[in-house]
């Protein structure tokens, strides 16, 4: 394995070259402030930077700095938030800026180890924070760095290993460019999201092919190796869009899901896909219509899933219109139906909305 008895990076020439012609242009990197770089990197987790910018950019104009998301209300967050999924990282977002502002006087910390220490944030992305803003010497490992360098260096060990783990990230810090780490770790990213691609790497117009293992073995796409393949499990829920008149039922997700603080409409799970009949039949939803007169089911519903790294959410969508409520739907939330817009809810509950309910209040 390459040790850098010179401090100097054997790849960091060719790397920083490329990306300054290639890089793409995006709106926080024209910017050193570690919050702005902060926001970008947690929204891009988990999320194509197509999909991301957009919601950067509504996000930055809404809460410019700390202070004006530290004092933000958690239902306002989360509704920013709304569509980019894996929720968690919202709260954590404002938890730690509402730490900020109390510990740091709304300032962001300048060290590794206290941008380490805030909720949210991991080796990665303090790397990050650390070497785009304040040029710090700490390389950042993502599934982009594992590519490039298990391919380098033709590396057969599971990048998901223990093992691996610290075996990449020694490497990746061996290789780092400690003069200029922060435009270093950049290209070595975008390097790997735009040129050695998972499929189909540009390996004939490569400025490293000749410093690459696994292309000298013909074998690019064998790596990177992972030991395990996460066990995805469905899930079956079955949503209740209860209607009276004007109003309707949801309340606030609890619980420590990826879900949590936002809103839904009353729901009734079941080990497997059932219909209305099916459903009918269950404690749950004879819990829940206890003492309620229904007017009209809707029998065909809307149908979505939303699949996850360990988890299948196969959805259905009833729209039930009823002429007296329950003492069930108490533990709810009545709003207006046409207040609907203003909570926070998870992608499926948004499709149903855009794709159903709109269709139907604009036939009314």
């Amino acid at each position: 394995m390459y040790e850098n008895k010179d401090n100097d990076s054997p790849i960091a020439p060719e790397l920083i070259q490329w990306y300054r012609i290639h890089k793409r242009d995006l709106p926080w990197r024209h910017t050193a402030d570690p919050y702005r770089i902060w926001i970008s990197e947690i929204i891009l987790q988990q999320t194509r930077v197509a999909q991301g910018l957009d919601y950067y950019i509504r996000f930055i104009s809404r809460f410019p700095d700390i202070v004006s998301l530290a004092e933000a209300d958690n239902d306002e967050v989360m509704k920013y938030w709304q569509g980019l999924g894996y929720y968690s990282r919202a709260r954590n977002l404002h938890a730690a800026a509402r730490f900020m502002a109390e510990k740091y006087a709304g300032r962001f910390p300048k060290t590794y180890k206290e941008v380490l220490g805030l909720k949210g944030i991991g080796e990665y992305t303090a790397a990050a924070i650390c070497s785009f803003s304040y040029g710090l010497p700490y390389a950042t490992v993502d599934g982009n760095v594992y590519r490039v360098l298990s391919r380098l260096f033709a590396i057969d060990t599971p990048i998901d290993s223990t093992q691996g783990k610290k075996l990449f990230s020694g490497l990746a810090n061996e290789l780092l460019d400690r003069k200029n780490p922060g435009e270093y770790n950049q290209a070595l990213m975008e390097f790997g999201a735009l040129h050695c691609l998972p499929r189909s790497p540009k390996c004939n117009e490569c400025p490293l092919s000749g410093k690459c293992l696994a292309y000298a073995e013909g074998q690019t796409e064998k790596y990177p190796l992972k030991q395990t393949k996460a066990i995805v499990k469905p899930r079956y829920f079955n949503y209740f869009h209860i209607i009276l008149e004007d109003k309707t039922w949801i309340h606030r997700r609890n619980g420590n899901d990826i879900w949590r603080n936002l809103y839904e409409f009353p729901l009734i799970e079941t080990d497997r896909e059932m219909n209305l009949d099916e459903i009918q039949k269950t404690p749950g939803y004879k819990e829940l219509f206890t003492d309620i007169n229904t007017l009209y089911n809707q029998i065909i519903p809307y149908v979505c899933r939303h699949v996850l790294s360990h988890r299948i959410i196969n959805a259905k969508f009833y729209t039930i219109y009823i002429s007296c409520s329950g003492e069930h739907l108490d533990a709810y939330k009545c709003i207006e139906n046409s207040s609907i817009g203003d909570y926070a809810v998870a992608r499926l509950t948004e499709s149903y909305l855009e794709k159903v309910w709109q269709d139907i209040l604009s036939k009314k």
